[in-house]
């Protein structure tokens, strides 16, 4: 049997929102409803979710549609098509995707500094030159 992270994801479904005594048995029962199951996995630590994998993507629409919100296992499960991704790396996604708007905040917030002060300092220069040119001239009048 393969793992389920190499099952073909067309056809893999997510169950969520298990109890922590569901049983394969179960779920390939409930499941197996919907067309022939290709593999059944139940997470045991931490428990309280399950991936499904069809022979074929339509039946495992339809589990979808006909499942997701229906008590298995003793529990309302979620049942939804697998996205690939696991939770861990949704968890890195959300801090990367942090840490790139503060960092991107940081550096707009830098540049926007500079510019100020280059500008203030550019008005600065010029009005120095300004003085020096006119001021002369209205000292002679």
């Amino acid at each position: 049997m393969s793992r389920y992270r190499e099952w073909d994801l067309q056809c893999k479904v997510y169950v969520g929102n298990l109890g922590s005594s569901a049983s394969k048995h179960e779920i390939e029962s409930a499941f197996g409803k919907y067309g022939p199951l290709r593999n059944v996995w139940v997470a045991r630590n931490p428990p309280g979710f399950a991936f499904v994998e069809f022979e074929d993507r339509r039946d495992a629409e339809d589990a979808v549609r006909g499942l997701d919100g229906t008590r298995c296992c003793g529990t309302r499960i979620r049942v939804e098509m697998s996205s690939g991704r696991s939770r861990r790396d949704d968890r890195r996604r959300g801090r990367n995707r942090y840490r790139g708007r503060m960092l991107s905040s940081m550096i707009h917030n830098h540049h926007n500094h500079h510019n100020i002060h280059k500008y203030t300092s550019t008005v600065a220069t010029i009005a120095k030159l300004l003085s020096r040119l006119f001021l002369p001239l209205f000292a002679i009048t």
